[in-house]
């Protein structure tokens, strides 16, 4: 059977109207009861700088900004006190990889004894379709959070001195838009930009428009004194700017005081 339309919809609810995690059905649980933060917002400070570095096939151990958590060490959630009984499980930790990325990173849940993760594999796994008896579940990769989202708990699985175990990957990177070298933004802009105050942390060269230079000679005259650099020529009163035998600029020592030239 599938996940019915009623509880789909207080999934959507509950996520895009108030940015929390669904830890139960609705009836048990209204919205502005659920406190468990599973945000919407695109924040700069939680975004995954280093998202281009996550594999697209889960690694088989971690690595990286990866942090695998394998079917022979999985986490041990811990229950929801707030929700109906077994309903929602919590990982405890958040930035769990979704299948966006790859489908391999597709988390598996198991339900075994308690303080026993090594052998949590061998417990019973359950999957996010069910059994067929509305026993589905869904896991919130923001948040970590497990919701057995259908009407009914996982059929002929007794929770008694057990827990839920979760097996799949976290992003463990950096976060954050900010804070990276220069050569980490290389930008094209088109169009009319403005841009109030430009600051330099090299001169920027000839060949993209620039002097070349860092500083400039009082009274001198800038010219190109090749086909990268620039040049200034500087001269006492009354001098003359001439062109020397190897072509470059300088204020000779004639002296305009009248006469013929």
């Amino acid at each position: 059977m599938a996940i019915s339309d009623a509880q789909k919809l207080d999934y959507l609810f509950k996520k895009i109207g108030y940015g929390l995690t669904k830890t139960d059905t609705n009836a048990n649980k209204k919205a502005p009861n659920e406190s468990i933060a599973s945000p919407l917002l695109l924040r700069g400070d939680r975004v995954w700088k280093n998202s281009g570095s996550i594999p697209s096939v889960m690694p088989g151990s971690s690595s990286g900004v990866v942090t695998v958590y394998p079917t022979s060490a999985p986490v041990e959630c811990t229950a929801d006190g707030t929700a109906t009984a077994n309903r929602t499980w919590k990982t405890g930790s958040t930035d769990w990889i979704p299948t966006e990325i790859g489908a391999t990173y597709g988390v598996k849940v198991y339900i075994h004894t308690s303080s026993d993760a090594s052998g949590a594999s061998g417990g019973d796994k359950v999957f996010g379709v069910g059994s067929g008896n509305n026993d589905e579940w869904f896991f919130d990769y923001q948040s970590g959070v497990l919701h057995f989202i259908g009407d009914n708990l996982p059929n002929g699985i007794s929770f008694t001195g057990k827990s839920v175990y979760i097996s799949g990957a976290r992003y463990t990177g950096s976060f954050g838009v900010g804070g990276g070298s220069a050569n980490n933004f290389n930008q094209t802009l088109t169009g009319n930009t403005t841009i109030t105050t430009l600051i330099l942390s090299t001169v920027l060269g000839v060949e993209q428009g620039g002097t070349g230079v860092s500083s400039l000679t009082k009274d001198g005259v800038l010219f190109g004194a090749n086909t990268t650099t620039m040049g200034f020529a500087s001269g006492a009163n009354g001098n003359i700017l001439q062109i020397a035998a190897n072509g470059t600029p300088t204020f000779g020592v004639n002296v305009l005081d009248g006469g013929d030239f």
